[in-house]
């Protein structure tokens, strides 16, 4: 917890109250600005889209936000009109416990589909993490633990910017282990920043932050209906006259290459931590004519059933990344195609290469971590992605999951 860097003028609280069985286990979270906050958010393309994710997208953005009410093991999707006004209520429970208004309040919810939420049980829990709110990392930690679902542990990550005597803080946290597919993933993630960030810069921002990150992992391509990323900047590290400390120009490049940079740790934990998975695989894809064209090949392998089996068997059986590049529907030759396997090299310019087959199978095998590189000879596009193997375990944490 020491090496978190927690931004000024939040204050943070995560409880159980009873949405999970386990009294062990925290399920309800709650952030909340000191100051009225910038807020702006990306959330699911799933044309069926949770309760909680309708209101936060007609709140955001911002710069009259107070925070954020979360609650996990319930989704509140596919709830019709009484989810719509769980939702409000939570927001509205928040904001009176707050002192603000219910409209300065988002909500994100995660969990099971289709079932309706225990307000009785989520009202007192909002007012208990009310009245534990605090700035310290225990606090924090806390909250973090209260959105996790079949997450293994906690995803976190800081950065600090220094800038013209001033300095600001970027912190973020996130859940996701499955149901984890591009655009977006049954994921909900945070961006706090204590920098002065206007509500159309934090937009623009934040979309462009979400195609390089969250938008480039995958575990088995399933858009969830409650994704959200959030991302709040309250001005609190403010040292000169008003306004002279809002990120313009260079500045604001620094706070986004530090924002990138968090979740960009954010996303790489989700795709690790993945249900069930024992590899890891980091996807790089070169030289092909544009960015689009490069993820449109990584994400189509990463998806691929028959890559993620075979990695899982540490079976280099590379004809199965070849030929899901080829139905990606991107125009290539074969001989448009190099491929590696971590720094062995499989197939080269269309033509299959000798390879010591144990040696492959070994890396694999030895290394939870491990790179597919592609390399086409088409152009500059390029893209990183990040995926996992499948396993017997995530065929039966999700064949179990409800039941």
């Amino acid at each position: 917890m020491d090496d978190w860097i927690l931004p000024r003028g939040y204050r943070f609280a995560g409880v159980h109250c009873g949405i999970k069985p386990d009294a062990g286990k925290l399920d309800l979270g709650l952030i909340v600005s000191d100051r009225p906050a910038a807020a702006a958010g990306v959330f699911t393309q799933n044309r069926v889209m949770a309760a909680p994710v309708q209101i936060s997208r007609q709140r955001v953005p911002t710069a009259n936000a107070r925070g954020v009410v979360i609650c996990s093991g319930n989704a509140n999707a596919c709830t019709g009109q009484q989810g719509l006004e769980d939702a409000r209520r939570m927001t509205q429970i928040a904001a009176d416990a707050n002192g603000c208004q219910a409209e300065q309040m988002l909500v994100c919810s995660t969990g099971v589909i289709g079932r309706r939420l225990p307000m009785d049980k989520i009202e007192q829990g909002i007012r208990a993490a009310a009245d534990q709110l605090a700035g310290h990392p225990d606090a924090f930690h806390y909250l973090a633990q209260a959105i996790l679902t079949t997450d293994t542990k906690v995803k976190i990550s800081s950065r600090a910017v220094s800038n013209l005597g001033q300095k600001w803080h970027v912190t973020g946290f996130a859940k996701g282990a499955a149901m984890i597919g591009p655009n977006m993933a049954t994921m909900l993630a945070f961006v706090l920043t204590d920098a002065a960030v206007e509500p159309k810069d934090l937009a623009d921002i934040s979309r462009r932050i979400t195609e390089t990150t969250f938008n480039c992992i995958s575990v088995e391509g399933h858009t969830s209906t409650n994704d959200t990323l959030l991302f709040f900047a309250n001005g609190a590290a403010e040292s000169r006259s008003a306004g002279a400390s809002r990120p313009r120009g260079a500045e604001l490049e620094l706070f986004e290459r530090a924002a990138t940079a968090v979740c960009t740790d954010l996303a790489r934990s989700i795709a690790a931590d993945a249900e069930g998975a024992s590899h890891f695989i980091t996807l790089e894809v070169e030289g092909l004519r544009t960015d689009t064209e490069a993820k449109q090949v990584a994400k189509t392998i990463a998806d691929s059933a028959l890559v993620k089996t075979a990695i899982f068997g540490s079976d280099p059986n590379w004809g199965r990344f070849v030929s899901a590049a080829g139905y990606a529907g991107v125009d290539f030759e074969e001989s448009d195609l190099s491929l590696w396997l971590g720094k062995t090299l499989l197939y080269k310019a269309g033509i299959p290469q000798d390879f010591d087959p144990a040696a492959a199978s070994a890396y694999l095998k030895n290394n939870r971590e491990v790179i597919l590189r592609l390399k086409f000879n088409l152009g500059d596009g390029h893209c990183t992605f990040w995926t996992c193997d499948l396993g017997y375990d995530y065929i039966r944490l999700n064949a179990e999951y409800t039941t």
